[in-house]
């Protein structure tokens, strides 16, 4: 076999020298994940510093500024008012969804650089409205897909565009959690409409979604969906979601996800000379697994890497600190809410949607 899978991937192939920094953060939105991975990856990385906390009550933001050692914690109100606006140069916004919007107007307005999770608003609309902003206050807008700085998804991008399994066909992935068998609450941001904008589809499939698009290189030019509507207790939300996008080259995606159903959690490319695969590749610094096959051989390879979370900061930082141009910025977050939104589409319609 001609193609060598690493076993660990110890070379950032976007680094470069960086001079000044470190970037200073503002992290907004203080729920598990950016108290308990973002913060410390803030802290692990080599451009960044956590200086600031912001969250909706003040009793938690200085909670957790305590427990971080970070100097400034903030309301959501005093982070609007501009207060303490000195002692940051970017933000990062780890809110439900739909509080994206206001959030990163405010950092447009104030002069800062915005990393903004996943995905980069409810809806298409607003998440042109998140482009359009940062635009007009000349900052620079990063939607954080960890998947774009995994170490070991920028290999498997780079052999599928080099040719190495031929030319690609089609990618296959799914992320799914049964989070109803696992016991959690009903009553949370991620089932509530006006917060999350969807069901799986927002929380969890936007990654094979997206991943699709980055390994490809491509973006689709039409879609099909069926959707699953869950029990009462997701007022309205899909419980699964299965969906097809075509790509101007006669490439298909096929990805899938779920709130009720077993976990899952692949990803796949399939080419006219081999096939690659990734098992777990969407956990947060997940044991990823690598099977490539090609001329009736199989390869299977348990890779190592750094956290894509650090990598993921660290990248950001450098885009703002040099010339390097970041790859899913604002444009790229609202292609795929444009996406997103002609896949609930199609679900209703059950029709196929141009894009």
């Amino acid at each position: 076999m001609d193609i060598d899978v690493p076993s660990s991937f110890d070379e950032r192939d976007w680094g470069r020298p960086v001079d000044g920094g470190p970037v200073r953060f503002a992290v907004l939105g203080l729920g598990w994940f950016a108290p308990d991975v973002a913060i410390p990856a803030i802290e692990e990385s080599d451009y960044c510093e956590t200086t600031v906390v912001v969250s909706g009550g003040r009793e938690k933001a200085e909670r957790v500024a305590e427990e971080k050692g970070v100097a400034h914690a903030l309301t959501y109100d005093d982070y609007a008012d501009g207060e303490a606006s000195d002692a940051y140069d970017a933000v990062y916004v780890c809110t439900p969804n739909a509080l994206h919007l206001p959030h990163v107007e405010t950092a447009a307005e104030l002069g800062k650089d915005v990393l903004c999770e996943k995905p980069l608003e409810a809806n298409g609309e607003r998440a042109r409205k998140c482009v359009e902003a940062c635009e007009a206050g000349g900052v620079e807008l990063m939607t954080a897909y960890r998947m774009h700085t995994t170490r070991s998804i920028r290999w498997v991008r780079d052999v599928v565009q080099d040719g190495a399994i031929g030319d690609p066909v089609h990618a296959r992935g799914a992320f799914s959690y049964n989070l109803i068998a696992a016991g959690e609450d009903m009553d949370q941001w991620r089932l509530n409409p006006d917060l999350a904008g969807g069901g799986p589809l927002m929380d969890l499939g936007v990654y094979p979604m997206n991943t699709s698009r980055f390994v490809l290189d491509a973006d689709p030019e039409a879609v099909h969906a069926t959707t699953v509507e869950g029990p009462p207790e997701f007022d309205g939300l899909e419980k699964y979601v299965a969906f097809t996008m075509e790509f101007p080259d006669g490439q298909v995606a096929e990805c899938d996800s779920g709130y009720e159903v077993a976990g899952d959690n692949y990803f796949e490319v399939g080419g006219t000379h081999g096939r690659i695969r990734v098992d777990v590749p969407f956990n947060v610094d997940a044991d990823r697994t690598i099977t490539v096959s090609k001329g009736g051989e199989e390869q299977v390879v348990e890779v190592e890497e750094p956290s894509e979370m650090v990598e993921e900061f660290d990248y950001f930082a450098t885009g703002v600190l040099t010339d390097m141009e970041i790859e899913p910025d604002g444009r790229h977050g609202y292609e795929d809410m444009r996406i997103a939104d002609a896949i609930y589409e199609s679900g209703e319609s059950g029709g196929r949607i141009e894009l």
